[in-house]
């Protein structure tokens, strides 16, 4: 007898968008699947390990910092002389990294008042829209940001405790905006490539084609 468990076929896109959005509840990319295909998706995927990298790192390198400093200050008598310089430096790794982070979530503070009450043709239009100026605009950003880390080189300045170039900071600014900015590239694609509404790589928009329910 035919077994109707095994003749069910399982659509691949449905499943890696199945995947996505499990993983999208948990805020987890260590097992992030891209639903976008070929090199697209090795990007995507290679985008998503950077920020995962960057944020655990920064977060717990401040976190054993202040937990150092408070330890030094209270036992030792004696604070961390470089700890204010080194958690300066990672709120700016954190802030540029998690800005990338949140686009791929779909995170980033939206006016969607305009956008809920058009008909889903046009919001899926409007969406690429969005996605595709916002990458120009991050692309921008990173451009003029570079310019200011050369600036910055330039001048040879150091901070004052760690006498390490003060550009060594601030090189995560470029960097944040360019990940921004393919990330939202990759959402504007997509969209295009997929029937459904995508708010990013790993969200769904939040409602159906006829009623306003969450997904």
């Amino acid at each position: 007898m035919p077994d109707p468990e095994k003749d069910q076929k399982v659509d691949p896109d449905l499943l890696a968008e199945l995947q996505t959005s499990a993983v999208d509840d948990d805020i987890d990319d260590s097992n992030y699947v891209s639903g976008l295909p070929g090199p697209l998706g090795v990007i995507d995927v290679a985008i998503a390990r950077i920020e995962a990298v960057l944020l655990a790192v920064g977060v717990l390198l401040m976190a054993l910092n202040t937990m150092a400093n408070v330890v030094g200050r209270f036992i030792f008598g004696q604070s961390l002389f470089f700890s204010e310089e080194v958690n300066r430096a990672l709120i700016v790794l954190i802030t540029f990294a998690g800005i990338s982070y949140a686009a791929r979530h779909g995170r980033h503070i939206r006016m969607s008042a305009f956008f809920d009450a058009l008909k889903p043709p046009l919001r899926k239009l409007l969406m690429i829209i969005i996605a595709v100026v916002t990458a120009a605009a991050m692309f921008m950003l990173a451009w003029y940001s570079v310019d200011y880390v050369l600036a910055q080189a330039s001048r040879g300045r150091l901070l004052p405790a760690l006498q390490i170039p003060v550009w060594w900071i601030i090189v995560w600014a470029p960097l944040g905006f360019f990940l921004t900015g393919l990330q939202y590239a990759l959402t504007a694609i997509k969209n295009i490539i997929h029937k459904d509404i995508w708010l990013s790589t790993s969200t769904m928009e939040g409602y159906s084609d006829d009623t306003a329910e969450e997904v």
